[in-house]
């Protein structure tokens, strides 16, 4: 027996009902409706909410912060698990947002699948692309929702080019659209060859109608919509476009489908798509490159770390993915960068705000251990049999300005929100001798990352403070050797991050190279995501 009741074999079965996947997108293609339809098809809420939504409708669950439902957008990360079939879902909701491209990151380390939602009026945007590069980089395979087909957009076979052409993965449709975009009446089922009609819903809030037609009542009901449907599935048959598993799992196809996750058309076919082909909880690989089989004593890693969810208690939540054996609330991890032990009596699952203490999980699953003030993103948690998972690296800021509490008098608390905000990974908190604690320096990889700093230091630490932007737009990793002939050079600062890295702020790319040029034995490397 590996973990109390459960033996072995029970681990890995548990293990292979799990499905772990984040939806990912460029900003308003739809991500949060479509994490709240795929929730509402479950049964894990009763009733979507949209974050534009109209008035009367429910703020999405997933987006929590005010901040967010102010706006529509996503900027934290919400893990919601829910039932399917004979599958346990682990929904890793991640930012939508570009400026929080460091945070999806993270998430994307977390999950076995990704779930990529394509904006049908505009095709592959620039987010979209960076994103299809990370899962290519972390080999995350993706199946590909082609969203919004309700609205006017692009042509369906010119999207299929587009994917293909861009991202290098072949394309192969699982269902293929019934009227073109803005005319959308259903799909074809491109396996079985049936007509599967939609039928809206007041508001699309609740689950949409959907009845099933054989290919003969098809082409009775919708006509030339069904013709031009079956013959340009007929084109992709004669470029083999159809889905093959292998290719898929090696990062080398995508399946796709169409929907409209406002008006849920194409939310159930998408959970059934899930669960026949996204892998389950499988071995992950430690930093020496070993797997770790999923029915080895418990090991996990952390992925994020959140504080404010919470307004009447003042905690912070470590999101850790479960990678082998079972978790049980109460017992004594080991923290494995300190040696030290980790008590896991607070346990949380966590579904936007909502949470609900868990006793137990298995592999794939996300837990929130509360008041984890020791944890940090990256750190690894074992029982037993030591292992350690590789770190999630940060990336390079390229936006810096200078922090300073606003009340001298609340100074305790400008320090406590600084370190907070830091040990989250929100922002990187970066010092000097020269600049001293009270006014460190924040990095970040966009602008609104700053606002969201200066909000929860105003609202959640009481802590108001100013920002004062400096004319610096790139960082360099450097050494302690040759920081005095950095200090000699104008626009050039060498700050320390509070990682232990030594950084070199440069004003633009052309002040680099000038460094570089004049000074060629310096140390300055680039920052790379690995």
């Amino acid at each position: 027996m590996t973990s109390g009741q459960y033996s072995d074999k029970d681990i890995r079965h548990e293990a292979s009902r799990r499905r772990t996947f984040a939806v990912i997108s460029h900003p308003d293609a739809g991500k949060s409706t479509t994490t709240e339809a795929l929730a509402l098809h479950a049964r894990a809420i009763g009733q979507a909410g949209a974050t534009h939504g109209k008035a009367g409708r429910r703020a999405t669950v997933s987006d929590w912060m005010q901040m967010e439902q102010d706006r529509g957008i996503s900027i934290s990360s919400a893990a919601l698990q829910f039932e399917y079939r004979d599958a346990v879902f682990n929904l890793v909701d991640t930012p939508g947002h570009a400026d929080f491209s460091e945070d999806t990151y993270r998430v994307l380390s977390a999950v076995d699948c990704a779930v990529m939602l394509i904006d049908a009026a505009k095709g592959l945007e620039a987010q979209t692309m960076k994103l299809f590069e990370v899962c290519a980089h972390r080999n995350i395979p993706i199946i590909t929702v082609i969203n919004k087909w309700d609205r006017p957009g692009l042509d369906a076979l010119e999207l299929m080019d587009e994917v293909q052409q861009r991202t290098g993965l072949l394309p192969t449709p699982i269902t293929w659209p019934v009227g073109q975009s803005g005319d959308f009446r259903g799909v074809l089922d491109r396996t079985s060859g049936e007509y599967t009609k939609y039928t809206r819903t007041d508001g699309g809030a609740t689950i949409a109608g959907e009845d099933t037609y054989p290919a003969e009542a098809a082409a009775d009901l919708e006509g030339d919509a069904w013709t031009t449907a079956v013959d340009e599935s007929d084109l992709l048959e004669m470029e083999d476009q159809n889905h093959d598993q292998e290719t898929f799992l090696a990062g080398k196809s995508t399946p796709v489908m169409f929907a409209s996750a406002v008006l849920n058309f194409g939310i159930h076919k998408l959970l059934d798509l899930l669960v026949d082909l996204a892998p389950p909880a499988e071995a992950r690989l430690d930093k020496d490159d070993q797997p770790r089989p999923v029915d080895d004593p418990f090991s996990g890693f952390v992925f994020k770390v959140q504080a404010g969810m919470d307004s009447n208690h003042r905690d912070r939540l470590a999101y850790i993915r479960v990678c082998s054996g079972v978790f049980e609330r109460g017992t004594v991890l080991t923290h494995a960068s300190t040696g030290k032990p980790f008590a896991t009596k607070y346990a949380q699952q966590v579904f936007g705000r909502d949470r609900d203490v868990v006793d137990e999980a298995f592999p794939g699953d996300v837990v929130g251990l509360v008041n984890a003030s020791a944890l940090r993103v990256g750190d690894s948690l074992y029982l037993d049999k030591k292992v350690e998972f590789p770190g999630i690296p940060t990336f390079s800021p390229e936006h810096f300005m200078v922090i300073r509490a606003k009340d001298s008098s609340k100074y305790k608390q400008f320090r406590r929100g600084i370190e907070q905000l830091d040990h989250e990974g929100v922002i990187q908190v970066l010092r000097s001798d020269l600049r001293g604690d009270q006014a460190p320096v924040l990095g970040a990889v966009g602008p609104m990352q700053f606002e969201v700093a200066e909000d929860r230091m105003t609202n959640e630490f009481n802590a108001p403070c100013t920002l004062e932007r400096l004319n610096f737009s790139l960082a360099r990793r450097t050494t302690p050797e040759c920081v005095p002939t950095l200090a000699r050079e104008r626009s050039v600062e060498v700050l320390h991050r509070s990682d232990g890295e030594l950084l070199a702020l440069f004003s633009d790319r052309w002040r680099l190279q000038g460094v570089q040029k004049n000074h060629p034995d310096l140390v300055l490397e680039p920052l790379v995501v690995s």
